[in-house]
């Protein structure tokens, strides 16, 4: 069966999200704010109109589902997540949901006849710029987060993941102990935007992604003494501010090497205390954010900066306190689920490209309890978390097409091939 999306909904989709946004330049929507569960709530209405069953899980999470012809097989599954970066774009996990979004509304209207009922999700929080942790929502619905990492993880206002899930009604305790039942799901698919220059470099309009990066994240929190600039002799001065360049520094030059090649060090935000142009910083707050596709030179990487950022204090007469803000590992995706989008990808003759990501995604953590897979559209000029980011709807509409074939194929190949629903349930539990 032959499913094409329309990009011209695409568009008034992508352009509906866009609009809730705080003021400023690109899309401001955090996680766990009133924006984005309001972003959750068009897509819920979206997916009622269609005739789905829409609910929120105990993550904030919203989930609909179009039956299949058998209540006994698990569900196959797409989507991806809402909030956004600060000053972001329009299409980082957004498109993903579109994507969702279209492919239902094909199911619905053709209308197709499935043995696996389909679920559409979109994801909350899965940006870390609020709370430094990446894709909250599928962590906690994989089981992979605690109430510990929900009522010590804050952001810049001193507002916990906790405070900040109460303050839209939902009760972290019980989204840090009601985890998805693997069993209920037979596979997952994303689409999402490349967040790089190589499909648009290549000329290809379909990524399959193969591996997605790790990524750890820490706080450097370097001290110093403030006092008046013009007081104090530069000889007799603990700046922290220039101990956290070079630490900055130390870092670019950590990931340049050879022994590196492939691993991604970026210290992303300074937070400069007390902040005045007469005063020497007295403290600084460095975020660093070390990725790679090999985990264990990306724990090592990490190692070797704080190694290195202990002996800049220690020389410079600065005391260091280190906080791990957020680790997950690299994930290598199922070679068969890759065959299948590959197999679809060859069958229309859409050319695609088989690649890492070196961005995570909601698919890293919930492929820890379902088969997952990736598929990526290009990135004008790999531009993301930037208000320039740009993926047109029609090469947003080729990757649904591909999105929606390769769920009929998972639906065909896996009928009679996978446990029920019953069955993995027992299964987890021996």
């Amino acid at each position: 069966m032959t499913l094409t999306a329309d990009p011209a909904r695409i568009g008034e989709h992508l352009s509906r999200f866009a609009s809730l946004s705080e003021p400023g330049p690109g899309v401001t929507r955090l996680a766990y704010t009133r924006l984005e569960r309001e972003a959750h709530e068009v897509f819920a209405t979206h997916m009622r109109s269609l005739g789905l069953r829409v609910w929120v899980d105990a993550a904030g999470n919203t989930l609909a589902e179009r039956d299949g012809d058998t209540d006994r097989l698990a569900a196959l599954g797409t989507g991806s997540h809402l909030d956004s970066v600060p000053h972001g774009g329009r299409f980082d996990g957004i498109a993903g949901v579109v994507a969702a979004m279209e492919v239902a509304r094909l199911f619905v209207e053709q209308p197709v006849v499935m043995h696996h009922p389909v679920r559409f999700v979109s994801f909350a929080a899965e940006e870390g710029a609020r709370f430094g942790q990446a894709c909250t929502g599928s962590r906690l619905a994989a089981g992979l987060c605690g109430i510990e990492d929900l009522t010590h993880k804050q952001d810049a206002d001193g507002v916990s993941l906790a405070e900040a899930m109460r303050s839209v009604g939902i009760d972290p305790v019980r989204a840090a102990s009601q985890a998805w039942d693997p069993g209920q799901w037979a596979a997952f698919l994303e689409l999402h935007i490349e967040q790089g220059s190589v499909l648009q470099t290549q000329g290809e309009p379909i990524g399959v992604v193969d591996l997605v990066s790790g990524s750890t994240r820490l706080r450097l929190q370097v001290r110093g003494r403030a006092s008046h600039t013009g007081g104090t002799p530069m000889h007799l001065r603990a700046d922290a501010l220039t101990g956290a360049a070079e630490i900055v520094l130390a870092a670019e030059t950590l990931a340049n090497d050879a022994r590196h090649r492939g691993t991604r060090v970026t210290v992303g935000q300074l937070t400069v205390h007390p902040g005045s142009i007469t005063t020497i910083p007295g403290d600084v707050e460095v975020y660093v954010d070390v990725r790679d596709v090999d985990s264990d030179r990306q724990r090592a990487s990490a190692g070797e900066v704080v190694s290195r950022s202990r002996a800049i204090c220690d020389r410079r007469g600065l005391s260091l306190d280190v906080d791990l803000l957020a680790d997950a590992s690299p994930v290598v995706l199922p070679i068969w689920l890759r065959q299948v989008v590959s197999g679809v990808c060859a069958h229309r003759g859409t050319r695609y490209r088989v690649m890492p990501s070196g961005a995570s995604h909601d698919t890293q953590m919930i492929n820890q309890i379902m088969p997952s897979g990736l598929i990526f559209v290009p990135s004008r000029d790999g531009l993301s978390h930037v208000p320039s980011e740009w993926t047109s709807a029609a090469q947003i509409a080729t990757g649904t097409d591909v999105l929606a074939e390769s769920l009929l194929a998972l639906d065909a190949d896996l009928a009679g091939q996978v446990p029920t629903r019953a069955a993995r349930s027992q299964d987890r539990g021996r």
